[in-house]
């Protein structure tokens, strides 16, 4: 986990990789609830006996939920002390390059590619985030997220 306790701290690091979170296990269950709450029922996702004999052989996560899991990858981290409310802002682009299949186990490599102030006491941040999948040479996602975070010290 970084830890940042100013945001010339944070300004600091642009252009390095700040962090690589730990491994999460994407499981049927975790895959379930996401096709529940959107209603995306494809049986790609949620037929593990049909999807055996899908393309993938096995089921494999929505490419929603694993960018829906950006969230979790900046928890684990990184924190910026002090900062009293942090909020997704968007993103810039977004590609799945590599399915996940049930069972993957998946990191973040968190890079920030810029920050800017942000009236009257934040910074909007853009990171370039790799999801990798545990065992695979391509990433399965590469995201370009914007994140703003207010009230930490400058």
């Amino acid at each position: 986990m970084k830890i940042f306790r100013s945001y010339s701290e944070v300004s600091a690091c642009v252009g390095q990789e700040v962090a690589v979170t730990d491994w999460i296990t994407i499981t049927q269950e975790q895959v379930n609830l996401f096709a529940e709450a959107t209603g995306d029922h494809q049986w790609i996702h949620v037929d593990p006996e049909r999807a055996k004999a899908g393309p993938f052989g096995a089921p494999i996560a929505h490419g929603f939920l694993t960018l829906s899991l950006i969230p979790k990858f900046f928890e684990v981290g990184l924190t910026i002390e002090g900062a009293r409310m942090g909020v997704n802002y968007g993103l810039n682009k977004v590609r799945f390059t590599a399915p996940v299949p049930v069972g993957s186990r998946l990191r973040a490599r968190l890079t920030l590619q810029a920050a800017e102030p942000v009236a009257p006491d934040g910074m909007q941040m853009t990171w370039l985030v790799t999801v990798e999948r545990e065992g695979s040479d391509k990433p399965v996602c590469v995201a370009e997220s914007l994140a703003r975070n207010f009230g930490a010290p400058l």
